[in-house]
């Protein structure tokens, strides 16, 4: 699987994968990122090194994120607490030592372990000698930082002002970690030359939300839940109904389901259809937000947004059901990313010609 995915998303210009990167990570619009725009990678995983590595060297400029973590040790002389019971089990004692507890200010946090092991897995990979040279440099000042067991590693973090510069380098760090790595039997690192289709599929859909905020601020871009419209207040088990991207724009909504698909139909025989259970979710959300707004105006379309494939058929279709509008498309990721911010703008004008003027 991951080496059909490989070949399928070999279609996608790494330059078009750094600018949907951009799109999700603002952070990579800023000055100091913009000698990797201006670079060209042979694959995912240069690029991602690259990023990583620049937003690491100016986060070392920033000064590495630091807290307090509690630590035990026999020492001479008292620092922090003593821990009297620990000490006389282990008769300390009798080497004139203490243990104690205490709180050491230390830039070994979960956060910096997380990038000082991606790197030191980067290093193990067949990455081009720039790129290990440059990781090299970085690592140095990671010297008092552990590694981690990447295979362990909670990806649920908390961020705040204080740590927030740390957001995108984590998120790289989780793409490069889960989505490049392979171990191989023998305990070699190997490099995927692109993301695998679980986390192109994730980064395809935020790239989309994250477009559509950042070029249509008239409209109200999300990814709200939408509620199931019950006849009574029984919903044990019903499933979330999560959108991908919900845009609205007075009284006018489109929802929009992402899908990044090796194959964009399906086949039965002969015949090649849309995909059955990704038709029945877009109609279904359709109709329950549709009810929700039944007291007020409003008009309700879907669609299937399909990353367009090499296959020779691909779905563009637009069907009325129920008094709804459910249209199925693709966006072709294999040409300049202008053509491609075209396509995003040309579905915008389509369903809010309002906003075309």
């Amino acid at each position: 699987m991951a080496r059909q995915a490989q070949e399928r998303d070999s279609v996608i210009p790494i330059k078009n994968v750094y600018y949907m990167l951009a799109y999700v990570f603002q952070a990579l619009n800023a000055q100091g990122y913009r000698e990797v725009a201006a670079e060209s990678f042979d694959n995912a995983a240069e690029l991602c090194s690259a990023i990583l590595t620049k937003g690491v060297s100016l986060q070392l400029k920033r000064g590495l994120d630091r807290e307090y973590i509690e630590r035990n040790g026999a020492f001479s002389a008292v620092r922090g607490k003593i821990n009297m019971s620990e000490s006389i089990r282990a008769r300390s004692l009798l080497n004139k030592q203490m243990i104690c507890t205490f709180d050491d200010f230390s830039e070994n946090t979960e956060m910096n372990r997380i990038i000082k092991t991606t790197m030191a897995l980067l290093l193990r990979s067949d990455l081009s000698k720039k790129r290990k040279k440059a990781l090299k440099k970085c690592l140095v000042y990671f010297g008092n930082v552990d590694v981690l067991d990447p295979r362990r590693i909670n990806w649920r973090l908390q961020f705040n002002r204080h740590n927030g510069t740390y957001r995108m380098l984590i998120a790289i760090c989780h793409l490069i970690i889960e989505g490049l790595i392979q171990t191989t039997t023998s305990g070699r690192v190997k490099l995927m030359d692109f993301f695998d289709e679980k986390h192109m599929y994730h980064l395809y859909e935020k790239f989309i939300l994250a477009y559509y905020k950042k070029a249509f601020p008239a409209l109200h871009a999300n990814a709200s839940q939408i509620p199931w419209q019950l006849d009574d207040d029984e919903n044990a088990m019903l499933p979330t109904m999560q959108s991908d991207i919900m845009l609205s724009h007075h009284g006018k909504i489109l929802i929009i389901d992402a899908k990044y698909y090796e194959r964009t139909t399906q086949q039965h025989f002969d015949k090649r259809t849309v995909h059955s259970q990704n038709l029945y979710q877009i109609f279904t959300y359709v109709k329950n937000k549709e009810a929700a707004l039944t007291n007020q105006k409003h008009e309700v379309s879907g669609m299937l947004l399909y990353a367009k494939t090499d296959e020779a058929i691909q779905p563009d279709h637009i069907y009325h059901m129920s008094g709804n509008q459910i249209s199925v498309r693709t966006l072709d990721l294999n040409q300049d990313f202008s053509m491609i911010r075209k396509q995003l703008n040309d579905i915008v004008f389509a369903h809010f010609p309002e906003l075309a003027k």
